[in-house]
């Protein structure tokens, strides 16, 4: 089964080593990426590729709608490695224009646990109706929406007591916010970067 993907792997193996034959070796020994990429699940969306980022420099954490909820024990072990461990420099959290979860989020429709998880979008909606009640296209108001989110989650971030204490001990760490388009493949800095506390 999946036979295609075995091959696939296989010629992309060969081609790393063609490349640069030590390429593996070294990826084996250490992990050492400056940056934590906290993304969307989306399979348009590949974190690694995006950015020309080769495997070993990009500590990647994905989930539906590129989500930082302080009560997820999955985003938090990941943040803690990331900070702790790693010694990250960035952490870059990264929604893309035509998101299905920020989508799912305030259409109406009922889908079940994925609901519960994308309620903080709902709230981000709600909180901000009037900005987005006055842009008359849908999709752009759609695509504000996934600009708001990602404005929130990096809030999210760098109030996170982790990162707090990373600053405290004088860390060098800096939260960025991205939208990346999936009509041009180009990422847009929403310029709401915080490298201490506030």
């Amino acid at each position: 089964m999946l036979d295609h993907l075995k091959a696939s792997n296989r010629a992309w193996a060969e081609r790393m080593v063609a490349a640069d034959g030590e390429f593996f070796k070294r990826l084996e020994l250490q992990q050492v990426p400056e940056y934590l990429w906290i993304g969307c699940a989306d399979s348009r969306v590949p974190a690694n590729e995006i950015v020309g980022l080769a495997p070993g420099e990009l500590f990647v954490h994905r989930n539906v709608a590129n989500l930082a909820p302080p009560q997820d024990a999955n985003y938090l072990s990941v943040l803690q490695f990331a900070v702790d461990v790693l010694k990250v420099k960035h952490i870059i959290v990264v929604g893309h224009y035509g998101c299905g979860g920020v989508s799912a989020a305030v259409d109406g429709k009922r889908r079940g646990l994925v609901d519960h998880w994308l309620h903080p979008i709902r709230e981000l909606f709600h909180q901000h109706r009037d900005e987005l009640d006055a842009i008359p296209d849908g999709r752009a108001r759609l695509d504000r929406l996934c600009e708001l989110n990602v404005i929130r989650q990096v809030s999210n971030v760098a109030s996170d007591v982790l990162v707090q204490e990373a600053w405290a001990r004088r860390q060098d760490l800096c939260v960025h916010g991205w939208v990346y388009s999936l009509a041009n493949g180009l990422v847009t800095d929403l310029e709401v970067s915080i490298d201490r506390p506030k």
